[in-house]
Order: structure tokens, then sequence, then C-alpha cells
């Protein structure tokens, strides 16, 4: 439901990844931002409407994403695709935090798109380490997203990991991703996708920053 920006971002990406997908939006305008290649199906209605999501396919849908600019609008809607039909993958988009955190404790999984947005740049300017791009609900494990600094430069990822404490769950090179093995050697540029346990991560920094020690 949505047909804005995100929405039919979300509708392309879907598409090109083969999944059918159906997009609501109350102004049948809104369509055009899907362009001429898009296949699915393009419904004019209100979102939370049991009518029109029935028409849109609800009946069939493994998921539903409520990303219009309306938050009352975007609960109402997943309310009815999970309460009503049963949809249990429902997400809904919500510009007010606090409604947020009030919705996901109800089960509605919310994207609060001020939040999420203040987040993304909190990680991107502050040193790395200072706050994590994930930590599990527990607080025990975290995931950092870092460049390999240039004293691991043609290490091997395995004296890394031992000496750090994390592991490398994997590195995007080139633009590609790949599964490191023991025998990997760090290259300039590697973006490195740490799993650290919290309790541990100001030493595996200080390694990160200090370099390897020599064996």
């Amino acid at each position: 439901m949505g047909c804005g920006r995100v929405g039919s971002t979300l509708a392309r990406s879907l598409e090109d990844r083969n999944h059918t997908v159906s997009v609501i939006d109350s102004e049948p305008d809104a369509f055009r931002r899907l362009g001429p290649g898009f296949n699915g199906d393009k419904i004019a209605g209100m979102g939370f409407d049991q009518e029109v999501l029935e028409k849109a396919g609800i009946r069939r849908a493994d998921a539903f994403a409520a990303v219009s600019s309306g938050d009352n609008s975007n609960i109402i809607a997943a309310r009815v695709a999970r309460e009503t039909f049963g949809i249990q993958q429902v997400v809904a988009r919500i510009y007010d935090p606090g409604r947020a955190e009030v919705y996901q404790r109800l089960g509605i999984t919310t994207v609060a798109t001020v939040k999420w947005t203040a987040d993304q740049v909190l990680r991107r300017i502050l040193p790395a380490g200072a706050e994590p791009d994930f930590r599990d609900p527990s607080g025990t494990v975290r995931v950092d997203h870092i460049t390999v600094p240039d004293a691991w430069i043609g290490q091997k990822t395995i004296d890394l990991q031992l000496q750090s404490t994390s592991r490398i769950a994997w590195i995007d090179r080139l633009g590609e991703g790949m599964l490191p093995t023991r025998e990997t050697i760090l290259q300039e540029g590697d973006m490195l996708h740490l799993v650290i346990r919290e309790q541990m991560a100001a030493h595996t920094f200080a390694v990160l920053d200090k370099g390897p020690e020599e064996s």
C-alpha cells in the first residue's frame, strides 16, 4: 500500500526478484512511478478497505507492506492485513518513533522513518565501533561494518579473527559479497562485516587499530 518513492521502489525491487506484486494507492496517477515495465496489479483505493485488499489479492499474499505517507493509514491497513486476513509478514512505515515502538510491541513490524534515517546517519559520522549496525535484542551480540584497517591489509582473515575475538560474517570486495576461508587475504578496500560479542567490542576495535601481532 502506497506508491510513492518508497512504495514504487519496493514494488520494482520485489518484481526484479521474481515476486508477484500488487500495488494499492488512493491516487491512480501515483502508479506512473512504477514505470512501463511493471507487470504487477495496480489497484486504486484505500489500502485499509477490505474490498480493496481483496481485489489486490490479499488472500493469496505472503506479505503486506504499508508504506503510504500517513501513519494512521499504514497502521490501520497493517492491522487489517494481519488481524482480518491472517498475513504474518506485515510491515508498516511510521514517521513517529514513539508510536512505532507501541505497534512493534503489538506484533506489527514497523520502520520508523525519522529514527531509521537518524540511525543511518549516526553510524556513518561516528568513529568505527561507536554504534553497531545491528545488535541482537539481548544486547549480547553486535554486527559492525568496517573498512579493513590499513594495518591489516595483506593479512589472513583467520589471524584478524583470532586476535580480535571477532568473526567475519562476509566481506564486500569490489562490489561483490564473499565468504572468507582460513586462507583469504585481506585487501585494500574490503568491507568487513564483523560479528562481535558486545563485552569484547572495545578489545576488538583496539586490536583492529593496533594491527596484527607478529607470530
